[in-house]
């Protein structure tokens, strides 16, 4: 199957006119601030955007340490095409958004970088009602965000990573290896604070078992697909293993009020912890079981328009 990514390489800017063969959304590179950091977005338009009218919208967020210009803008083009102004951004320590030190995970971050993006958003006078979109990590993400903000109208989340910790000895090589990754944050951050630092290992690969995440991780290693993305950097600070470990999306659940779908599969990530995640949820809900490889809703063609057909779907029936 084909890949969308150079498609979405060649958005035009707001303004200019796009043909119906080209099915390309209009974007516009925005910055925003969160405290005292610069974050850096492109914003999705609609077909034949008028400012004057009113529009739902959503931020749009990807894997672990992906940038806007992997699945986030893929998803955000698509959501735009939907009628859906979409925003999708760089968190903090990543990409262009500013943020010391580089490469750093920690959840609660991201959590304040998109309450962020939902106060940019709020501030629009063409935004009528606000959603999230999360694919792989930020599924879990928006997890955090729905608990926490009641301006979140809806959320979305495509092979999303809900990890919890019944699951987490079995990622990551059991209980005594845990315990080793944590010590080793806590002395990478030590080193950071000490001597200035930021000790990196890659975030992904296929061969170096020394990488934060290590298997078969064909769309980060092919150049053709996120591996190509120049913006991209392939690196995990060993500072984030504490934060990181403590990721646990499907606590959130229970709590979570706002209209919520989730898209998964049993090729993806965790499916068990995306079917007891769906059932713990609170409030309104809607369970899409796809086939297909996690990676593959990613960028590829069919899968990705299956999930952004159904979270369309949704938002467009929930945001207002």
């Amino acid at each position: 199957m084909s890949t969308i990514v150079s498609a979405i390489i060649s958005l035009t800017l707001q303004g200019q006119k796009l043909s119906q063969k080209q099915k390309i959304a209009a974007m516009e590179k925005v910055t925003f601030q969160r405290e005292n950091l610069k974050l850096v977005g492109n914003l999705y338009f609609p077909k034949n955007f008028n400012p004057e009218e009113k529009y739902p919208a959503v931020i749009v967020g990807g894997s672990l340490t992906s940038v806007k210009e992997q699945m986030a803008a893929t998803y955000a083009a698509k959501m735009a095409l939907k009628g859906i102004v979409a925003l999708a951004f760089d968190y903090s320590h990543y990409g262009e958004s500013e943020g010391l030190p580089r490469q750093f995970e920690d959840p609660q971050n991201k959590l304040r970088d998109m309450k962020a993006a939902v106060s940019f958003l709020e501030s629009l006078p063409y935004v009528e009602g606000i959603g999230a979109l999360g694919i792989c990590t930020s599924g879990g993400n928006v997890a955090y965000l729905a608990e926490n903000d009641s301006r979140v109208k809806a959320i979305a989340t495509v092979a999303a990573w809900l990890p919890n910790e019944a699951t987490l000895p079995l990622l990551y090589g059991g209980e005594d290896n845990l315990e080793e990754l944590r010590e080793t944050g806590k002395k990478a951050k030590e080193v950071y604070l000490e001597m200035g630092d930021n000790q990196m290992v890659l975030a992904y690969s296929n061969t170096d078992k020394t990488a934060s995440h290590f298997g078969p991780m064909e769309y980060y290693m092919d150049n053709n697909r996120g591996g190509g993305i120049s913006a991209w950097k392939n690196s995990f600070s060993l500072m984030s293993w504490e934060p990181w470990l403590g990721f646990d999306p499907t606590s959130k659940a229970k709590n979570i009020k706002a209209p919520t779908m989730i898209i998964h599969s049993d090729g993806s990530a965790l499916p068990d912890n995306a079917k007891q995640f769906y059932a713990d949820l609170g409030g309104e809900k809607e369970l899409v079981w796809l086939e297909g490889y996690h990676f593959d809703f990613y960028d590829q063609e069919k899968k990705v328009n299956e999930a952004a057909n159904n979270a369309g779907r949704f938002f467009k029936a929930h945001i207002n």
